[in-house]
């Protein structure tokens, strides 16, 4: 019995004891993000002087951003006006670009360059409405100097005039209403000297147009009422689809994004016609021409 016991008291013995709970090991530090901060020194791009120097700049600015600190204290050269590159002939930088992505040290050059006096597109969209619908209806009323004095400030005995006065007013009353609260524009801009080139032909062929359509020498349709009542029919119906095409393409960019989406059909009738075109609102407007050359029998509307 006594040898039975110690051979168990060994056996005992002999067994691996249980393992020690482990203590957890405290966790090291997070090490703190090394900010890299970068010094922008902007020269101009033909003489190659010093404008500016900014220190300390944040690497994850982006380049839009660095416009708005390099502006002078004099305002001369607001963000829209600067363009901004990494060589005095290369291609200016990307409101996105961020400087610390930029092939760049850590004293980054930028080269300046001055796009002159800028405009936004919205400005550009009204000029180019607005001017037509002022030009057509110093015509319509025979301002002086436009036919014989005798004709001064006295409209048309036709009522068809009359009417394409009202179709053409509502048109551009139209265009102006959708760039204020339809339209969705970038922020990008246009040189101011060039809207003089971009507004040039509209006002021209609105001022073409309303000189044969209120001439006191105008002769109505040939089928008469009938006629412009078509056409008129045909104008409607093209307004009410340029009007749902623009609609549909402005839902398709949300606000403030330069997100672009290609458009399908909808439950609108009007936009089914983008399973056959791109930019249907263009054939609105052609077909929108032709109704007005049909009921004005003027060929300067088309």
């Amino acid at each position: 019995m006594d040898v039975l016991a110690l051979e168990a008291k060994g056996a005992k013995n002999d067994a691996p004891a249980a393992p020690a709970p482990s203590k957890s090991r405290p966790k090291a530090p997070k090490k703190a993000k090394r900010i890299v901060y970068f010094e922008v020194e902007i020269l101009d791009a033909k003489t190659k002087e010093k404008l500016l120097l900014l220190d300390k700049v944040l690497g994850s600015m982006c380049y839009i951003q660095i416009r708005v600190h390099s502006v002078p204290a004099d305002q001369r050269w607001y963000p829209a006006r600067q363009s901004l590159c990494l060589d005095p002939k290369g291609k200016p930088l990307k409101d996105e670009d961020v400087l610390q992505l930029l092939p760049v040290g850590t004293t980054a050059t930028f080269y300046f360059r001055d796009l002159g006096a800028q405009i936004s597109w919205g400005t550009v969209f009204l000029s180019e409405c607005i001017g037509p619908l002022v030009i057509y209806l110093m015509f319509y009323f025979r301002v002086p100097f436009i036919y014989a004095p005798k004709y001064d400030f006295k409209t048309s005995k036709h009522w068809v005039v009359h009417l394409a006065c009202l179709c053409h007013s509502f048109h551009y009353v139209k265009r102006i209403l959708e760039t204020l609260f339809v339209h969705r524009f970038s922020h990008g801009t246009m040189p101011l000297r060039n809207i003089f080139k971009n507004c040039s032909y509209y006002w021209f062929f609105a001022a073409w147009m309303a000189y044969y359509i209120n001439h006191p020498l105008y002769t109505p349709p040939y089928y008469g009422e009938q006629q412009v009542k078509t056409a008129l029919g045909i104008f409607l119906f093209c307004q009410l689809g340029s009007f749902s095409i623009h609609v549909t393409l402005r839902n398709l960019k949300p606000p403030g994004s330069k997100i672009k989406k290609i458009p399908y059909p909808t439950k609108n009738p009007f936009t089914w016609i983008f399973a056959l075109v791109s930019c249907p609102n263009y054939t609105y407007e052609v077909r929108l021409k032709d109704s007005l050359l049909s009921a004005e029998r003027d060929s300067p509307v088309f």
